[in-house]
């Protein structure tokens, strides 16, 4: 991100091509707005790239694209979302994130000021996690060409010497950890989407859960087998690929896996199944029997794992299934669905 101090017309302007163009407009986008949102000692030195340094352990490197609709919902917005999705895909290794890059496509005729409201809003969530942002793209594109704005990110991040998180790690008996309530996320852009408007107080959970991942690491060591994110596709889409990568199976209690009421009842309204509903703040942890009790007691101890669950456990299964033992002394499989239910979620 490249510029020299300029003034924009925040309130009242709109993007057009030239701020795309590598000229003045688009250097005064960058100072102006970016710059400001962002700053730190590596874009004020204004390099089409920025070095860094890092500490021992293991690099961990991640890329991502948000493409959100609508840019804006409760508890969030894509700029919050786009740093929050990153850190988190970081931090499921077990890694401290560092530094992250920005590269925005934005639509011709999109205004400043909700661009910059996101930028304030990645900013502040860089900020809150710890990390920078410091290098980035800016691009322009035709009306009817983005939808208004996508963001594309990169990460890295660096994994403590001796801490290995895969899902070959995962073993018969292990158990299966929630940090927290399922679907808030999906539901609450859902509540925001024209052809699918309805009263509800659920907002995204969206957040980085580095923290909270520390914590964990700390309580179970290396009885901690592997976390992921049940982003898109949600719990049952994660669960079934770890029990491909394991070449295992999983139990689930359909009593144990909280969900919350308003989000229940907005799934039963849609005829939809909080499983498959995506989560943007919340994790999933294989773990150790010796080391769950342990593990789980650290999660809710922490604010964003505090409705913390244990929701069943791995078992041998050649054929990789997803199995729930349903509240009325039932069973089912949980199978991962062949497209999205509802698509550009994040």
């Amino acid at each position: 991100m490249r510029g020299h101090q300029c003034k924009l017309d925040i309130k009242n302007g709109c993007i057009d091509l030239s701020h795309g163009s590598g000229g003045r407009a688009m250097a005064q986008l960058i100072s102006g707005l970016f710059h400001e949102a962002f700053g730190n000692e590596w874009l004020a030195r204004g390099n089409d790239q920025s070095a860094f340094d890092v500490g021992g352990g293991r690099m961990v490197m991640t890329t991502d694209g948000y493409v959100v609709s609508p840019l804006f919902f409760p508890g969030g917005n894509i700029g919050s979302l786009a740093v929050h999705g990153t850190v988190n895909d970081i931090a499921m290794a077990g890694a401290r994130p560092l530094y992250l890059s920005a590269s925005f496509i934005i639509e011709e005729g999109f205004r400043f000021s909700h661009l910059k409201m996101i930028a304030e809003s990645m900013g502040e969530a860089a900020r809150s996690a710890g990390v920078h942002i410091i290098t980035g793209d800016t691009k322009v594109v035709e009306r009817g060409k983005a939808d208004g704005l996508f963001i594309s990110t990169a990460g890295v991040g660096v994994v403590p010497d001796g801490l290995d998180l895969s899902a070959e790690n995962a073993r018969v008996g292990d158990r299966v950890l929630i940090s927290g309530t399922l679907g808030d996320h999906g539901i609450a852009i859902m509540s925001k989407r024209q052809n699918l408007a309805f009263e509800t107080d659920v907002m995204s959970d969206s957040a980085s859960l580095h923290d909270l991942v520390v914590k964990m690491v700390e309580a179970g060591g290396h009885g901690i087998r592997l976390m992921r994110d049940p982003t898109r596709g949600g719990l049952a889409a994660t669960l079934n690929e770890i029990a491909q990568q394991s070449d295992l199976g999983f139990r689930l209690q359909e009593e144990a896996i909280p969900v919350k009421p308003d989000v229940a009842a907005a799934c039963e309204l849609l005829g939809l199944d909080p499983l498959h509903v995506a989560n943007e703040g919340k994790l999933v942890a294989i773990v150790s029997p010796e080391v769950a009790d342990a593990v789980l007691a650290a999660m809710r101890a922490h604010p964003l794992g505090c409705d913390a669950a244990e929701i069943g456990e791995a078992i041998a299964d050649d054929h990789h299934f997803v199995q729930m033992a349903t509240s009325f002394g039932g069973g089912c499989i949980v199978d991962w669905l062949s497209g999205e239910q509802l698509p550009r979620i994040c």
